[in-house]
Formats: C-alpha cells, structure tokens, sequence
C-alpha cells in the first residue's frame, strides 16, 4: 500500500511515541526529511504526495531504528552546531547545545590564536573555531583513532583542514613535554561521575561513545589531568576553558585553588548551571 507523506508520518509518529520517543513528531519529520531529501517545508505542502515503495520501505526501517533507542543524528549521521552541520558516527559523542557555551567563550579570548582541542570528538568545537576565526590554527587530540577520522572528515568539508592537525592523544600525551605552544586549549572532556551512568537515556548510555562520556568514579580524572598538564602547554596569560557536569563547579573551584591558573570565570548554561569554566596561566 502506497503511503502519502502525511500519512507516514503520522504512522512513524504513533509507532515513536507508543516506543517513549520524546517529540516523536518531529524526529518522523526529520527521518523523513532525510529519506526523501527534501526539507520540513515541503512535508507541510505536499502532504498527500505518495512516498515510492522504497522510500516507505527504508522509513519504516528508520523509524524502528529510532524506536529501539538509537539516536536521530546517529540515524542521519548529522547533527547542527553552531550553524553549521556535523558528521556524526557511534565513534563520536553528539554535539551538545551546551558546547557551543563552550565556543562562544573560547571565541571571546580568540585574535588569531594558536589553540588546541583536547578530546576533540566529531571536531565540532576545533572545526567551528577555525570558521569562525580564519587566522587561527589548532591541533586537534583524542585518544580514539576512529573519532579523529571523523574529526578530519568534518574539517576538510568546512574548508579548515589544513590548519588543523590531528593527532591520536591520552590527553597531551603527544605533544612534546614543556612547549607553551598555544595561546588557548578547549576541551569538552568525559566528566559523568560512573554513578549516574545507569540514570542517564538509553538513546545516551546505550549508543554513544562511553569513553567520551565518563571517565569513572566522580568524573573529575580528566578535569584534573587538564588542570594539572595543561599550564606546560600554554603561552603566559594564555587560557584554558573546558565543560564541566551540573554539579561540578565547587569541585573544580577548590582544583583550581591547587593550581598555577587564575580562575577567571564560570559561565552557566541556559539552565543556570554553572557549566564553562575559564582559566587564565599564570
């Protein structure tokens, strides 16, 4: 039986929801849109369009993908950032509307700089920088082979790859001992404390990487290791800004008490969380 548009998406919708899929309307709509290569718009307008039988076929199989627990950006293999749209694979944590607190400030302490992404991921925040500041260069570290590829892959189609390098890295542990090269270092590090694993979605603890999302016990080791290694690495005055959980901020407070950083600021989230912690070298 030939479905139309309104009436597959109105199936996916029912089938999304009786699976506890949130706005399960809009991700039908999005699985659609990527079916059918065409935008929300069009779904709108053409709403009693039949879809052709293979395209039915491979949306309904989408959306039982969907139903399972599997995350839409894994499905699609896209997710939005910053304005702009990022390859996306299991190997890679899904960017976050939080990160781009993390951009926004990074971008603020940026004039020309030469900076480094610790656990780059799918290379969003390194990525978005360069696009953002055409003079700057970055080095790009992650301890995940196959999440540095789709590092490379995101840079080369925003046009940045070539002032970017991409090195296989535990933290700093590739770059040379005591070189101050850079003026800023990002990261958005795994900081979910193993505790709260169990608690978190399934479309989360189920499917994305868990070496990016935790790194064990409290979820501090890795915030420790940047606050600990990274001064050796930056320029005087240079600045260190990274993503830290919701219940965080005191821990990293007394962290920074320990160490040769100013605390400069922490930033909350749209929620009020504090969630951007900024550091100046001193």
């Amino acid at each position: 039986m030939e479905l139309s548009i309104a009436e597959a998406l109105s199936e996916a919708s029912r089938i999304l929801q009786a699976a506890g899929v949130p706005d399960a309307r809009r991700d039908a709509a999005s699985l659609l849109t990527h079916v059918i290569e065409k935008n929300r718009t069009f779904l709108i307008s053409h709403g009693e369009e039949k879809l052709a039988p293979n395209e039915s076929e491979i949306f309904r199989e989408l959306v039982e993908r969907r139903a399972s627990g599997e995350p839409l950006q894994y499905i699609t293999g896209y997710q939005d950032f910053y304005g702009r749209a990022f390859r996306v694979t299991p190997d890679v944590l899904i960017p976050r509307p939080e990160t781009e607190l993390l951009v926004e400030s990074a971008l603020g302490l940026m004039d020309g700089s030469r900076f480094c992404d610790v656990g780059t991921g799918s290379g969003c925040i390194a990525v978005t920088l360069l696009c953002e500041r055409l003079q700057a260069r970055g080095v790009a570290l992650d301890v995940s082979s196959a999440a540095l590829a789709i590092a490379e892959e995101n840079a080369v189609s925003h046009g940045v790859n070539e002032r970017l390098e991409f090195l296989v890295s535990d933290c700093f542990g590739a770059l040379p001992k005591n070189s101050a090269q850079f003026d800023l270092i990002v990261s958005n590090p795994p900081y979910v404390a193993a505790d709260v694993v169990a608690g978190l979605q399934r479309e989360v603890k189920d499917h994305e990487p868990m070496v990016a999302l935790t790194p064990g016990t409290d979820g501090l080791s890795i915030i420790r290791r940047l606050i600990t290694e990274a001064r050796q690495f930056l320029r005087k005055d240079g600045h260190l800004v990274l993503e830290i959980g919701f219940d965080q901020g005191e821990a990293v407070r007394e962290l920074v008490k320990d160490s040769q950083f100013d605390l400069a600021d922490i930033r909350p989230d749209l929620a009020g969380i504090p969630r951007i912690v900024i550091l100046r070298r001193l």
